[in-house]
């Protein structure tokens, strides 16, 4: 039985595409190419039934031209804007995007750690199970008696209408700019690349050179991945130029932080709270720079254990959901997602 045929492109390192292969069914023969050039991309098309792009990477109309055996785009992720519907329609070509779980899940986690810096979690937990005296006896609440900040805590903040600054706008980043837009948040982002101004409004964000970012952001939150180019960039010069007072929350590459320049930071009080879900070396080295600091009683850090992406993003059933509208095709079944 004859199988059939896939090019699938991304931009993503060994262990994502050892992934999504293992992930492939047997209908299929996949052929993976990382960061083609559109030259390569036009040579392969010929003959494949199928276009898989992974996040990002331009399909304008010479590539969808190529494509005459084509029988879906298929877009894993949410962004879409550097994919020309307009001539995929014109050839009868679906193009469907796929959500990344993991990646919305990661957004989430970015904006409970900026909520839960900017009001004390730690400290506010902590208070609420003491019980302590706090000088007013207790007494039960009713429509006209209640308490509010009993323990007359200070600098308690909001989200609400803040500015946030996302340094690194791939999937995750955008994702994290699209939960924001319910608390009113003005939204800076910096990236590399510089998304299309109708790719800006759909997402609700401005991009911002890096200086003015830092500057200006009541919240930074560091979605970066790790390359040469960006490991160690949120260094002491990176953090000397945020707004003093300013929250700084990371799930992207760990290895983007220098924890050590973190770490003195929060001592000087440059920040008012720094939240890491990911780390320089994982599990957590006993000689990290920051325990000492987060194991202090109510400091505004929280660190936790990698688990934004709720630890799904590279399983078999999770890729599995890479191939989903190709079976679907194949299977004569309405398509998830569909654009054109």
């Amino acid at each position: 039985m004859s199988k059939h045929s896939v090019l699938f492109i991304t931009q993503r390192g060994e262990r994502h595409q050892q992934a999504a292969l293992q992930a492939a069914p047997p209908e299929f023969e996949i052929t993976m190419r990382r960061g083609p050039s559109k030259e390569e991309i036009i040579r392969l098309l010929p003959g494949k039934e199928f276009l898989i792009s992974e996040r990002t990477g331009e399909i304008d109309a010479d590539i969808i031209a190529a494509g005459k055996n084509l029988r879906l785009i298929q877009r894993l992720g949410s962004r879409t804007y550097d994919i020309d519907l307009q001539a995929a329609q014109k050839a009868n070509i679906p193009v469907c995007y796929m959500p990344v779980r993991s990646c919305v899940w990661v957004a989430e986690h970015c904006i409970l750690q900026m909520l839960s810096l900017a009001r004390r979690i730690r400290e506010m937990i902590r208070i609420a199970n003491e019980a302590a005296d706090w000088g007013l006896p207790p007494k039960k609440c009713d429509e006209d008696y209640f308490a509010p900040n009993w323990s007359g805590r200070q600098d308690i903040r909001n989200l609400f209408q803040s500015t946030v600054g996302i340094v690194g706008f791939g999937e995750v980043g955008s994702e994290v700019a699209k939960h924001l837009k319910s608390f009113d948040c003005t939204v800076l982002y910096y990236d590399i690349q510089r998304y299309p101004p109708k790719a800006e409004q759909a997402v609700g964000a401005a991009y911002a050179p890096l200086d003015d970012l830092l500057a200006q952001s009541d919240f930074v939150c560091i979605t970066m991945p790790l390359f040469p180019q960006t490991a160690g960039m949120v260094n002491a010069d990176f953090l000397n130029k945020m707004k003093p007072g300013a929250c700084l929350v990371t799930s992207g590459a760990g290895g983007v932080v220098n924890e050590a320049d973190v770490a003195q930071a929060l001592q000087s009080g440059r920040l008012h709270g720094f939240a890491a879900d990911t780390h320089d070396y994982e599990p957590i080295r006993p000689d990290s720079p920051l325990l000492p600091i987060a194991r202090q009683q109510d400091v505004n850090v929280i660190l936790t254990p990698h688990i934004a992406g709720a630890g799904l993003s590279h399983t078999s059933s999770e890729r599995a959901r890479d191939y989903a509208n190709l079976l679907n095709i194949l299977q004569n079944r309405p398509l998830q997602f569909r654009l054109v």
